[in-house]
């Protein structure tokens, strides 16, 4: 059980974090809530305490025979601060101590992540970006906000990620404490990274479709983790029933076709390419142009398929540029572990591109899942795989398991090295 200490800043979105604590709580985790004096404003300390099991105060004062200021954050393993106001994060830039939260900050040796929201001239301005620089110069972690409604009628970058996204990342920062570290945070920064995401769904007729079982979460926990990593991301969904990730350019598409026209469109641009979308193989050479009615208890339908594009081999045959990294995806059925790898190989090989992350589907496995189990299959000893061996394929990959945002790290880090060494 891991010990998280939630800040809770003085903005409207305050509300917002009594959902991320109790997702927070569900994953069998401790947490402490320290909110700021205004952030009681909008929600009570009485609920918090309900919703956390522990005594919140603001003071540094409370109970000072405890050294809250600083037992606490000695004692956390994660800090999170959501929402972290334009005000908190500037206290917090100039190390100030005037609240608890703002000790805890300044005794916390553990990770530390600030999910800002504020109003878009407040994100924007100079002084803001300065102390998200210092902030993220010092080894914390500052998403970007999201865009959408904020207060009144207003619109714009300065929304709060929804919860689940920030109990995802404080997941992930809890099992991988080293993207906190000033080295590692932030080394997309400055690369632009193209996803796709979900499954393609072919008409039939205009409420029939061939499709299959990708639910997109593999596509958009790869997204959150590049943002998350300062890539610049434009994501292209097709059928995905999940809110937007945080910061991320989405395209929204429905069939193979307008996915593979989203794709090119973006791929010149592109430094790192992941196509972790699943595009229906075949689709009905026509679709009728009005529903399909049965006639009759005997009456058959008879369909005609034909081949969908391949959109990860023209990505890989019409690349222009050598340094562009392209990862692909395979999802296979094999009885034991050394058949799917040759499944793996064989499409590593038939495709052309720089990594594979292969999927044994089926059973319940992997699609519409949180989790899954993943190995990387690079394509040549420049890629500097541990495991590749002389010949330039990738030999025995181990298996790697874990949340889709923990594997998506993985991805980027196999994705990040193959890049460094070009």
């Amino acid at each position: 059980m891991s010990r998280i200490l939630l800040g809770v800043a003085g903005g409207i979105a305050a509300y917002k974090a009594a959902e991320l604590l109790r997702r927070l709580k569900e994953s069998g985790h401790e947490v402490t809530v320290v909110p700021t004096e205004a952030a009681l404003k909008f929600v009570g300390a009485a609920t918090w305490a309900a919703l956390s099991g522990n005594p919140v105060t603001t003071q540094v004062f409370d109970d000072p025979a405890s050294v809250p200021h600083v037992r606490l954050g000695r004692q956390a393993d994660l800090v999170v601060v959501a929402p972290a106001t334009a005000d908190l994060l500037a206290r917090a830039a100039a190390g100030r101590a005037d609240d608890l939260l703002t000790n805890c900050l300044l005794t916390a040796t553990c990770p530390v992540l600030y999910a800002p929201a504020m109003h878009t001239e407040m994100w924007r301005h100079p002084a803001t970006q300065a102390n998200v620089a210092t902030l993220r110069q010092r080894g914390a972690i500052v998403v970007d906000p999201a865009s959408g409604r904020l207060t009144g009628a207003d619109s714009g970058p300065g929304r709060l990620p929804e919860a689940a996204e920030l109990a995802a990342i404080a997941q992930v920062l809890l099992d991988r404490p080293e993207l906190a570290a000033p080295a590692s945070a932030r080394d997309l920064a400055g690369l632009r990274v193209l996803i796709s995401a979900g499954g393609t769904r072919e008409p039939i007729d205009p409420v029939r479709f061939i499709g299959n079982a990708s639910s997109g979460l593999m596509g958009y926990a790869l997204a959150r983790a590049a943002v998350l990593r300062g890539a610049k991301v434009q994501l292209v969904a097709a059928n995905v029933e999940l809110p937007d990730p945080a910061a991320a350019a989405v395209s929204v598409v429905g069939t193979t076709a307008e996915l593979q026209e989203q794709m090119l469109k973006y791929a010149a641009e592109a430094d790192i390419i992941v196509m972790s979308a699943a595009p229906a193989d075949f689709r009905p050479e026509t679709a009728a142009g009005q529903k399909i009615k049965k006639t009759s208890a005997e009456q058959e339908l008879d369909l005609h398929l034909v081949q969908n594009p391949d959109i990860l081999l023209r990505l890989v045959t019409e690349r222009t540029d050598p340094d562009q990294v392209i990862v692909g995806f395979a999802a296979e059925t094999a009885p034991d572990p050394e058949q799917l790898i040759e499944l793996g190989r064989a499409k590593l090989a038939r495709k052309g591109c720089d990594l594979l992350v292969l999927n044994a589907v089926g059973g319940g496995r992997v699609f519409g899942r949180s989790d899954s189990e993943i190995r990387l299959l690079v394509a040549d000893t420049d890629s500097g795989a541990d495991d590749a061996p002389d010949d330039g394929a990738a030999s025995q990959p181990h298996a790697v398991a874990g949340s889709k945002d923990l594997l998506a790290h993985h991805i980027w880090d196999a994705a990040g090295k193959i890049r460094s060494r070009r």
